[in-house]
């Protein structure tokens, strides 16, 4: 038996939807307007924001910006609080306090703390909310609530190159190496070598990269096959294609077939 129909049902899912369109449109200029670029940096006055550098909106909390150095094509997700001092208007002197390298990435709703000097070098990816900071509160009087105790600072360096996964914690001191990777959840405190992954709380090295042996322990996965030069979009579809419906042989086969064509392409370019 079919239902009666409500007669304004119509009209208010028609609006409905319509308002939804509107406010998804407007939120979607309200992000690009708000965007802060090295052309349209709004009210923040960075010591150097490199070209090709987005701090997505709505930023985090962000002070101290005469004291931070953004490098070139970084990428700034939204809520990320980039900070320089313990509080706004502070004079800190003639040096940088924070400074990302060329490439840094850094994940929604991440936290740089740059009471002490903070580096982080070239092409470091941090996933979402992990927290970086220079300083900790300490705890040496029993007898006064910690919040209300001097915090105690150290530098902090990250190696350019490292990957830093979701809610990973960089305490202050932390001495990363190029090509770190530390695990989501990790805290890290102290020196990480070179080409280590980390992992735990408090962090420990887990695996590391041996110049004869390579990783050690060895990889559970296989390495990536980077995608031949030359290989067309429709040998990639009929890639994706193979790999929906598990052909593993017509896979491999198609795959080296596009491997053998992609250099003759290329030489007839």
């Amino acid at each position: 038996m079919p239902k009666n129909r409500n007669t304004f049902s119509s009209p208010v899912a028609w609006w409905r939807k319509l308002l939804s369109r509107a406010a998804h449109a407007g939120w979607r200029r309200l992000q690009e307007a708000g965007a802060v670029t090295a052309e349209h940096p709004g009210r923040l006055r960075f010591r150097a924001l490199g070209a090709g550098t987005r701090l997505a909106f709505p930023q985090g909390t962000v002070f101290g910006e005469g004291w931070i150095e953004l490098g070139e094509c970084c990428i700034i997700a939204e809520q990320v609080t980039l900070t320089a001092g313990m509080m706004p208007g502070l004079d800190l002197g003639p040096d940088p306090v924070l400074t990302l390298g060329n490439g840094v990435v850094l994940g929604r709703g991440s936290h740089v703390i740059a009471d002490a000097r903070v580096t982080i070098g070239a092409d470091t990816f941090c996933g979402p909310y992990v927290y970086i900071t220079s300083t900790n509160h300490s705890y040496d009087d029993p007898h006064e609530p910690i919040g209300r105790q001097w915090p105690r600072s150290e530098p902090v360096e990250i190696g350019p190159g490292c990957w830093l996964g979701t809610g990973a914690v960089i305490l202050p001191g932390a001495r990363l190496g190029r090509n770190v990777v530390v695990a989501a959840g990790a805290v890290v405190r102290g020196e990480v070598p070179d080409h280590a992954v980390v992992a735990g709380a408090p962090a420990r090295v887990v695996r590391s990269w041996d110049a004869e042996k390579g990783w050690q322990p060895p990889l559970r996965t296989p390495t990536p096959r980077p995608i031949p030069d030359g290989v067309t979009p429709e040998q990639l579809e009929a890639l994706a294609e193979l790999a929906e419906l598990g052909e593993p042989g017509k896979l491999e086969e198609v795959a080296e077939l596009a491997e053998l064509a992609a250099p003759a392409e290329a030489e007839g370019r």
